[in-house]
């Protein structure tokens, strides 16, 4: 955590507060640390527990129970959509539910076509092979990829120059399962390879209030409805974020509350980390702050909001500015960003005349 700064600026804000280089954000998506310690205990393993995503549910459980009774492997699945959804876990689940093995990598972790063919040659009849981030897949491993999804054989090409001479080695029927957060960075050939294709959205705030609820109950952690809904509302629609908050939350009861999570002590922990009820963590708000009370809701460059707030511009960008987006707090023009009536009414701030 960050230390607080008595010093405050115009927003009422720590002033000599800023993030350390590499510390991740208690709201963010992304996988961290902290995350990995007890996230295997919370990923649900079968599609029963799975909770959301009702329409993919649906559609995997017909063709898993159809691949099962002709006795073959899933045909090769991908999911996409933004981080934090399930990808990595729902991969599980269908290995999980099809009895078979399942074997992780991530397409930055295949650097050769012989670490590939290693891979691929371990593999037993039936077996799972998840490949995280598959858009970063080299190209020339790609096309050694290719004969293996379609056809469970692998040409190896060894040696250089007229002594070189291609070997086919047969590979076990398997299920390929890709996770990608970046679907228009997949090859056409490789996207048109996958038989099934899902498309991952955000939670509603009732589905992450169960992913809490089942969460809280796995944790030993003590919590009703109203709790797990006030927690749900602040994550930003992902499962992941809402398991981080419940684990930040109930550090705050066991510290502050005697270790049961009332909405009281949620909305209190909530307030303590600087989250609020949008989910927008203190930078979130500060940058909606510049918009909406520096330059009174004016088109403004990123250049100028990143000095403004003292953050890099890129990070704005690439990090703060796409839930804001999708919030509708700001818009994007061909002057700049700029604040929305909703972001003025979210802060609490009289819009100007212009607005």
């Amino acid at each position: 955590m960050w230390e607080a700064d008595p010093s405050q600026d115009l927003f009422g804000t720590p002033a000599a507060r800023t993030h350390e280089p590499g510390t991740p954000r208690s709201v963010t998506a992304q996988l961290t640390a902290d995350d990995l310690e007890i996230d295997r205990n919370l990923r649900p393993q079968t599609l029963d527990e799975y909770c959301g995503q009702q329409r993919v549910r649906q559609n995997l459980r017909v063709l898993i129970e159809a691949a099962k009774s002709r006795h073959e492997p899933l045909d090769h699945v991908i999911f996409s959509g933004p981080p934090g959804l399930g990808k990595t876990t729902l991969a599980t689940v269908v290995a999980n539910e099809m009895g078979s093995k399942i074997h992780t990598t991530s397409g930055p972790a295949i650097e050769r076509t012989g670490d590939l063919a290693a891979i691929l040659t371990n593999l037993e009849a039936g077996d799972v092979l998840f490949i995280d981030e598959i858009h970063r897949l080299n190209h020339n491993i790609e096309e050694v990829l290719y004969p293996a999804m379609e056809d469970f054989f692998l040409d190896i090409v060894i040696g250089k120059g007229p002594a070189a001479r291609s070997i086919r080695l047969d590979v076990p029927r398997f299920t390929l399962v890709g996770a990608t957060t970046r679907t228009g960075l997949l090859t056409g050939p490789l996207r048109d390879r996958f038989g099934i294709s899902f498309r991952l959205d955000y939670y509603s705030v009732e589905e992450l209030a169960q992913i809490v609820e089942r969460s809280a109950g796995i944790l030993g952690v003590s919590i009703d409805h109203d709790s797990a809904l006030e927690i749900a509302s602040r994550s930003r629609g992902t499962p992941r974020l809402a398991n981080r908050l419940l684990k930040r939350v109930r550090d705050y009861a066991q510290v502050r509350a005697g270790g049961a999570i009332t909405c009281e002590v949620a909305a209190e922990a909530m307030s303590f980390f600087e989250i609020d009820e949008l989910g927008l963590d203190w930078m979130d708000t500060k940058i909606l702050q510049a918009l909406a009370v520096t330059f009174r809701g004016r088109a403004v460059g990123l250049s100028t909001i990143a000095s403004s707030v003292g953050e890099d511009p890129s990070t704005i960008e690439d990090v703060y500015e796409p839930y804001l987006l999708q919030r509708g707090l700001i818009v994007r023009t061909p002057q700049g960003r700029q604040a929305t009536l909703a972001a003025f009414e979210h802060l609490g701030v009289t819009p100007p005349a212009s607005a």
